[in-house]
């Protein structure tokens, strides 16, 4: 298996994205460690895993706690040998539908250094475990596309934690860490269940016209991305996105 022996945190488990990047590590071989705050939720990821035959750890508290974050980074660290994959999957606020310039700074403020926060906290309680053991993969989830309207603060953060992505990138790619990007155009099967299902095929559609393919990327794709970006088969790739956007964004 393409991660056998590895230990994997996925911050944000209990999510569409989180769940479906854990469920393929533990498919893959790894020990996948949850991180969420609601129990019963990470649970159910950690039951689905360990029904196909994986190992997974639940583990439930918030994760902008910088405190809470580097103490279990810790001990998974030193309860089980090593912290091979970081992955932040956290979601955070912002205001669909509405322009930059009708926002409170207060609220374009708080999409920005929530997402930011979440990706830094994370990696900065990975990476002196990583840079002990000399490898790692840091990976998160977004990407910066072309600038699209009405979005609220959600480009601004992504865009945010590009840069802080290419800085990382750099400042630990000496100590054998990769840390890389995955980038959708957005995966309809992630919209939340309770959005009306008119709103939720209209966003579907949206989703799907700019791509050459005619179709959005799917769980599974983003899963399947993630585990080869873990994997030694990507150890040539650091410091760029894997582009999962079917051709919505052409590099």
């Amino acid at each position: 298996m393409m991660l056998q022996g590895k230990n994997t945190i996925v911050y944000g488990a209990a999510g569409a994205i989180g769940g479906a990047v854990a469920r393929g590590f533990g498919r893959a071989g790894a020990t996948v460690h949850l991180v969420g705050r609601t129990p019963a939720a990470l649970d159910k990821v950690a039951g689905d895993i360990r029904s196909a035959g994986g190992a997974a750890e639940v583990a439930a508290f918030d994760a902008f706690d910088e405190a809470a974050v580097d103490a279990h980074a810790a001990a998974v660290a030193e309860r089980f040998g090593s912290l091979d994959v970081s992955f932040n999957a956290i979601g955070h606020p912002h205001a669909f539908g509405t322009p930059v310039v009708e926002m409170d700074y207060a609220d374009l403020e708080r999409d920005v250094t929530s997402r930011l926060r979440a990706f830094w906290l994370s990696t900065k309680a990975a990476a002196p475990h990583m840079v002990r053991q000399g490898s790692g993969v840091v990976l998160t989830f977004g990407g910066d596309g072309p600038p699209q309207a009405a979005l609220g603060g959600l480009q601004v953060s992504l865009g945010a934690v590009e840069v802080l992505r290419r800085v990382l990138a750099r400042e630990l790619g000496g100590h054998g860490i990769r840390v890389l990007t995955l980038q959708t155009g957005g995966v309809p099967e992630s919209l939340p269940e309770d959005m009306p299902e008119e709103t939720r095929a209209e966003i579907a559609r949206g989703l799907v016209e700019p791509t050459m393919l005619g179709r959005a990327a799917t769980l599974d794709d983003v899963a399947n991305a993630a585990v080869f970006a873990a994997s030694d088969w990507a150890r040539a790739l650091t410091a760029t996105k894997l582009n999962l956007t079917v051709g919505g964004v052409v590099d």
